[in-house]
């Protein structure tokens, strides 16, 4: 008998999905997001923004190249770098072209994070990460003319538990931090790619187990000599003492940060955290002991934002999601503080 009642139901079920009736709702639940997605694809920004299009769907991070008047961007879902050029007296309406310098080929079946220009020795440096599976964690370094490999660090494997390289930045001495947004703890690598140490604290993790299922994410070197680096889901602030046996604080910022993701220094007392619920401009008076969040942006929601930078003194949000098919559509956007 309750079998017949299962088989039954079964039945019913089998009917309804594969009736009009079930077409219709199926259409009705699916064109309600899509046409408010349509509707924001259709906004124009009220700020400066350059689009571009690409040949895949994710691009993390971002920065601004000054010197040669380009963007450089990371590709997330298949591994390598990519440069947008933007011409003089640029139209945001004409959509530029991405152009990939860096291919995946040492690191097969991963994706690139966060990226950072290193000025001084004229190169990028890139995280790399297994960003499905967190198995897998590198990094790597490009000359910013040639785009040769300068080096290529293997940080993690499956054997080490989970791992997933997310972000990256180099001190005035050249060395690199790379965060582990998994493992929580921030691998130091030295100029010429060694892995010189690894950078842990109890003070990294949160309270609550759900609060720790993504650690450490965004990082910046600070002139003053130490690391700012965001916790993902908290949002808190840490700083890191590099010169004073890598002493670990908490930045006391009068309002939460959650959901914390890229981090980009708009001045020494000035720090810009990207998320996908928005922007947030975060002062300091005291050399980041403490923080006051004096300004906020939107974000394109239906794009995840997920990271910021400077070009020209002003702050652009990196959204991670393209849009478009064959070609997908990525954008910049001009944050608006308010």
């Amino acid at each position: 008998m309750l079998y017949y009642s299962c088989s039954y139901i079964f039945i019913l079920m089998a009917s309804f999905f594969c009736s009009t009736n079930f077409l219709l709702l199926l259409m009705l639940l699916t064109a309600i997001p899509l046409a408010i997605v349509i509707s924001l694809e259709s906004a124009t920004p009220a700020t400066n923004y350059y689009q571009f299009h690409s040949t895949s769907w994710l691009r993390e991070s971002s920065k601004w190249d000054e010197v040669n008047h380009r963007f450089i961007v990371s590709f997330t879902d298949t591994g390598g770098l990519g440069v947008v050029h933007v011409p003089d007296n640029h139209n945001p309406k004409v959509v530029l072209e991405e152009v990939p310098v860096v291919n995946n080929t040492d690191f097969v079946g991963n994706g690139t994070c966060g990226v950072f220009i290193d000025r001084p020795r004229n190169r990028v440096l890139a995280a790399i990460a297994d960003v499905s599976g967190n198995t897998y964690s590198a990094v790597a370094a490009y000359d910013l003319n040639s785009w040769e490999r300068l080096f290529y660090t293997h940080l993690s494997s499956s054997g080490d538990g989970k791992s997933c390289a997310d972000d990256v930045t180099v001190d005035a001495e050249g060395n690199a931090y790379v965060t582990d947004v998994k493992g929580t703890q921030i691998w130091k690598v030295g100029v010429d790619g060694q892995l010189l140490s690894i950078i842990k604290s109890p003070i990294f993790h949160a309270k609550e187990w759900y609060n720790d299922i993504m650690t450490l994410n965004g990082i910046v070197y600070h002139p003053n000599g130490y690391l700012i680096v965001a916790h993902t889901i908290t949002g808190t602030l840490f700083k890191v003492e590099i010169n004073n046996d890598n002493k670990v604080s908490v930045i006391k910022v009068d309002s939460k940060l959650t959901f914390a993701d890229g981090l980009e220094l708009l001045s020494p007392t000035k720090l810009v955290v990207a998320g996908v619920t928005g922007v947030k401009l975060v002062e300091t008076g005291d050399d980041w002991l403490t923080g006051s969040v004096v300004g906020r942006s939107p974000v394109l929601t239906h794009r995840f934002a997920t990271a910021a930078m400077v070009k020209d003194g002003k702050v652009y949000i990196n959204h991670a999601l393209g849009m478009g098919y064959p070609k997908k559509k990525h954008i910049f956007v001009e944050a608006a503080f308010s």
